[in-house]
């Protein structure tokens, strides 16, 4: 049966139209052409055999952005005689997906031909549009290939995701993006081959390395430097390691401010802080601020470090913290990157604490889950009839009559705490805190901060 697949191929001469994009010409037609992804659609595998078989099935292809999975889609289509139907998941809504469901509907009652949905980006459909997807995959009325650069866990609903099979593509390599970028230059027919062109190799190697393993992106970048570029003396252009720089602007960072990548970012910044690395930390700081991170969030995370996990073992750090962000909002960028690295080190650099983190998580759990008792008498304000009927068992003793300005007396209703809070450990200015407590406290302290924590302790380590 012949592959109807008009819609990919190009003819000699739209491949040599310098108005599409060298990335367009260039993609890859075959899984040999595929680089980098041999995991997924090397010899043997699984996926390529489903695809040289023609058996395909739904699926979410998963990666960064330039890795192949537009390219691996065409290929699919490319391996089957399936009418191919991308849609646009920003513009697609529920009546163009109940469409496709018709027109595949009467294509394979007519033509006994199946329809496979192409819906790039598909994290970008809402919930609604999600489930509007559910029964054409379910019943088969069409196979979906949906491809998104974000945790599919985190933005494909599970329903959807229990109904397809879920890959994974690597980040290109150096390596891997330079064999593209040499392809193109040798390839005469959709490539530069046909130009004359001298490319050093230093400038493709600027190439591979800062496009952060985006070929679409690194193409691109070639095919503005070969324009570009100045004539030699035998009347090619020469693209230097100059024109590559020029052409690729920065240093592509794969960082989107609402994806994996900054929520992986932002924790390997907290964890350096916290396990007190202050260049790991500057590195992960450095990264967020190149990208384009919003420096107020890089601050509000400084003041929530400085409490969380230095605490009271230097009760400065979130002071310093605090100034940080009071001179985010007054000076901004370039110049807040300073303060921020500032604080950056203080909190890497500073004794570390949890004990103010685990006081307040162990007190919310007895207010949650154990009965919540009055106000003791003597601590309420104000003249009570009941007061008055309590007599001296209801007197406030004002601490400061007192010698070293302390007195026993109970401060919390009947049986309302299940465990000492707030126990400092043993570093900085915590164990002056703990020392003077250890002499206050009626009997001796059983735990340690930071030893037995709460499930909600256990549970942010992971963040």
């Amino acid at each position: 049966m012949p592959l109807a697949r008009d819609l990919f191929q190009h003819s000699s001469s739209s491949a040599r139209d310098e108005t599409v994009p060298l990335a367009t010409r260039m993609r890859p037609r075959s899984l040999d052409e595929l680089v980098g992804q041999e995991h997924i659609v090397g010899s043997g595998t699984p996926l390529r055999r489903a695809i040289e078989g023609g058996k395909i099935h739904s699926m979410l292809l998963c990666g960064p952005a330039g890795c192949g999975k537009t390219s691996l889609a065409e290929i699919i289509a490319a391996n089957t005689p399936s009418h191919f139907e991308p849609l646009s998941a920003v513009l697609s809504g529920v009546a163009d997906i109940r469409r496709a469901a018709e027109e595949a509907r009467s294509r394979q009652s007519l033509h006994d031909r199946g329809t496979i949905v192409f819906i790039d980006e598909i994290h970008r459909l809402n919930k609604g549009q999600q489930d509007a997807l559910l029964p054409h995959v379910e019943n088969g009325t069409f196979t979906l290939i949906g491809a998104t650069t974000e945790n599919p866990y985190f933005t494909i609903i599970s329903p959807l995701i229990s109904r397809t099979r879920l890959y994974t593509l690597a980040k290109l390599e150096p390596h891997h993006v330079k064999a593209l970028l040499q392809r193109a230059l040798d390839d005469g027919e959709r490539g530069l081959g046909q130009v004359r062109l001298r490319v050093d190799e230093a400038a493709l190697d600027h190439l591979a390395d800062a496009c952060g393993g985006d070929a679409r992106s690194a193409l691109n970048a070639l095919e503005l430097a070969a324009r570009t570029a100045d004539e030699d003396a035998g009347r090619r252009r020469h693209v230097r390691q100059g024109d590559a720089e020029a052409a690729v602007q920065q240093r592509a960072l794969g960082y989107d401010r609402a994806g994996d990548e900054h929520h992986d970012t932002i924790s390997a910044y907290i964890k350096s802080m916290r396990g007190s690395d202050p260049d790991a930390a500057l590195y992960w700081l450095a990264k967020m601020i190149a990208a384009g991170e919003d420096p107020r969030f890089i601050a509000r995370r400084l003041v929530i470090q400085a409490a969380e996990d230095v605490g009271n073992a230097d009760p400065m750090a979130l002071v310093v913290a605090t100034a940080a962000a009071h001179a985010v909002e007054l000076v901004g960028l370039p110049e807040a990157q300073i303060p921020l690295a500032q604080a950056t080190i203080y909190l890497a650099s500073a004794e570390k604490s949890n004990a103010s983190y685990v006081a307040i998580s162990r007190a919310l759990d007895d207010v949650k889950n154990r009965p919540l008792g009055p106000v003791p008498s003597h601590l309420q304000s104000g003249p009570r009839p009941a007061k008055e009927a309590a007599g001296k068992q209801a007197e406030y003793l004002y601490p400061h009559e007192f010698p070293g300005g302390f007195v026993q007396q109970e401060y919390l209703p009947p049986g309302a705490k299940s465990q000492p809070y707030y126990e400092p450990t043993d570093r900085g200015r915590e164990k002056e805190i703990g020392e003077r407590l250890q002499r206050l406290r009626p009997g001796p302290s059983k735990h340690t901060a930071g030893g037995r924590a709460s499930t909600e302790t256990q549970d942010r380590k992971a963040r």
